[in-house]
């Protein structure tokens, strides 16, 4: 691991009600680097920015998440450096399937992560954004 995480958990065990299975952790420390500063990715194509046609959350996460590892990819970097996650849900019955959908992409990783839930994103069909930090550490090479 890239960095040193701060009292590491699972979701599983702090909200058993909820049945996630998120690798977070209480902090990251990081030291020296890259910082990798995303903007909040939203359910679109990097390259078209055409909205993806489905109204699913967990649909909608897996985009996000993709184009949040594509992004740190495109930067030289892995998902492994990822540090802090703020996902903003216009619903929090969307919650489970979004963060359940996130587990995925950061298994082993535990990163810090905020939770919000909003009025509405730019877009109304998007239920889910998600920014994102990376630190990709000094003389790494993919």
């Amino acid at each position: 691991m890239a960095h040193t995480r701060i009292r590491p958990f699972n979701t599983a065990d702090t909200y058993p009600e909820q049945r996630l299975d998120n690798d977070l952790a209480q902090g990251v420390v990081t030291e020296g680097g890259r910082i990798v500063w995303l903007r909040g990715q939203c359910p679109q194509e990097l390259d078209t920015a055409k909205n993806l046609p489905s109204h699913d959350p967990a649909e909608q996460a897996h985009k996000v998440m993709q184009n949040i590892r594509q992004l740190i990819e495109e930067a030289g970097g892995r998902m492994e450096h990822l540090v802090k996650l703020v996902v903003y849900l216009t619903d929090v019955r969307h919650r489970e399937a979004v963060y359940r959908v996130m587990g995925e992409y950061i298994r082993g990783v535990h990163p810090v992560c905020t939770g919000l839930v909003v009025v509405a994103l730019a877009r109304p069909e998007w239920l889910v954004e998600i920014d994102a930090t990376a630190v990709i550490p000094e003389g790494y090479a993919p």
